[in-house]
């Protein structure tokens, strides 16, 4: 597979970004989106994806929620360069937890389709159980906000992320929508958590918020 992001990298310069005009409509109440991302960052949106990976003759993004991109994406961590796993065969309440822990995309448990909904966020399905990521609000302590693919459908925010992209370096950052938090690849965590990826950053601070899509 070739990544994405450096292709996108290369393009970067022929287009601008939009703002993210909608805010989400969520069950629990949940922040508006940034409309603006300082730094570098661009929130990215469905055409803008779209019209970087035509020029760049990759598939496509689907606008439809009920119709997946034409090829599932890899998410690799820039900390520890490892590729995220839905962790199939932890027991519940674990059951899909999100790990930056795998060398390569060795099948489905380390792709994902990604969908765009109707206020420009992104929701991300695990190819693995066809369920949706969510970020696990309800939990407390160091385990608050864990991603884990264990949603039927997008109920709102807890299964809604806002897209980053860096101009510069090529790489992508997921933030909450549920609770605004940046995703961060938890290194310093052990035993069945370590590297798991969790809502929980105010921004992105380096490499932890840091991912490539492949």
């Amino acid at each position: 597979m070739r990544r994405k992001g450096a292709l996108i990298l290369t393009l970067s310069g022929l287009l601008t970004v939009s703002a993210l005009g909608a805010t989400t409509a969520s069950a629990d109440d949940s922040p508006a989106p940034a409309e603006v991302a300082p730094e570098g960052w661009q929130v990215v949106d469905d055409a803008l994806m779209n019209e970087l990976l035509v020029r760049a003759g990759e598939a496509r993004l689907s606008a439809e929620a009920d119709e997946p991109e034409e090829l599932p994406w890899g998410i690799q961590s820039v900390t520890n360069d490892l590729f995220v796993a839905s962790e199939q065969s932890f027991r519940e309440p674990n059951t899909g937890l999100l790990r930056a822990r795998s060398e390569g995309i060795n099948g489905s448990w380390e792709l994902y389709d990604l969908y765009w909904n109707e206020n420009e966020t992104l929701s991300i399905r695990s190819t693995a159980n066809e369920k949706f990521v969510a970020a696990e609000l309800n939990r407390t302590g160091s385990e608050k906000g864990v991603l884990r693919a264990r949603s039927e459908g997008v109920n709102g925010g807890w299964e809604q992320f806002i897209l980053l992209y860096h101009e510069v370096t090529g790489r992508y950052a997921f933030q909450s929508v549920a609770n605004g938090l940046v995703v961060s690849t938890e290194k310093n965590f052990t035993g069945n958590l370590q590297n798991a990826l969790r809502a929980r950053s105010d921004w992105i601070n380096g490499s932890w918020e840091e991912f490539y899509l492949i």
